[in-house]
């Protein structure tokens, strides 16, 4: 199939979607977190790996949030290697701390 002939609102409106959809899982990660922390009392060690997951979670939604206006254009560029590196990051840490906040 040729260029021409493909659609190019589909595949940004696919993008779009899926970030919103790692955005949403990862808000509910963090939810999650803060309410472990809050079941088992407010320990330091809970209330530091709640901290770093709602930070953490704030720069996924930077990366997201700038992806997702990227693909408004015309022509929506490629991801960049930092951007993907930081939702890599993130998405790491934020199993990191999950595994910290359970023992």
């Amino acid at each position: 199939m040729t260029s021409a002939g493909r659609d190019p609102g589909l595949q940004p409106e696919r993008t779009r979607l899926a970030w919103r959809r790692t955005t949403l899982s990862c808000t509910v990660v963090v939810l999650l977190a803060v309410k472990q922390a809050l079941h088992h009392g407010a320990t330091p060690a809970g209330i530091v790996a709640v901290s770093l997951s709602l930070l953490v979670w704030l720069a996924f939604l930077g990366v997201a949030h700038r992806r997702v206006l990227g693909m408004n254009t015309a022509q929506p560029q490629p991801l960049s290697p930092r951007g993907a590196l930081t939702a890599a990051a993130c998405t790491i840490a934020l199993a990191v701390f999950a595994s910290a906040m359970l023992f």
